[in-house]
């Protein structure tokens, strides 16, 4: 087999952190935004953070729920996925050391990660989050002049428009 023909695929490894209110559109915006840039042949890595800790491994009373519940860490490993589960939280480093190959990595939460931002508004701006924001996403439900000049105002039903930003604006990691 001749090696020298093989390329090492180069990844962008571009980070950008989504927030807003409950109910704003968040998870919505990343499943849209992630679709696209797959369908565009990238590969995307999400982070979501779940606060209150209400996320379940597995269905109660399969096997893996049943591992997990005995706090072990778990891993579950299938022919076409690895699916792990860590009695312990992890910080932004060790996720991105864990997904390695990626071009686009969307973490949905987590305010203090220093990521550049874009917050998620409908129907109610909510002023708390202009200070972690570098851009915000909203529809026509919001009053852009309220947003401060520095801010950079997406439209929340083109995710094309996010993307373009995402490109200028994410952190390289």
């Amino acid at each position: 087999m001749n090696t020298h023909n093989l390329q090492t695929k180069t990844y962008k490894r571009l980070a950008v952190a989504f927030s807003g209110p409950s109910d704003s559109g968040k998870t919505t915006l990343v499943v849209k935004v992630a679709n696209i840039l797959q369908d565009r042949g990238f590969k995307v890595a999400i982070v979501k953070h779940d606060p209150k800790d209400k996320a379940r491994f597995d269905r109660e009373g399969k096997d893996s729920d049943k591992f997990s519940q005995t706090g072990a860490d778990v891993a579950v490993v299938s022919p076409n996925r690895t699916t792990l589960f860590k009695q312990s939280t992890s910080s932004i480093e060790e996720i991105i050391e864990l997904f390695k190959e990626f071009d686009y990595l969307l973490v949905e939460g987590l305010k203090t990660l220093p990521l550049p931002r874009i917050s998620i508004f409908r129907n109610a701006l909510d002023e708390s989050y202009f200070e972690v924001s570098n851009a915000i996403a909203c529809d026509e439900t919001i009053n852009t002049k309220q947003i401060p000049q520095a801010i950079d105002i997406l439209n929340l039903n083109h995710p094309e428009e996010v993307i373009l930003w995402m490109d200028s604006n994410a952190k390289r990691v």
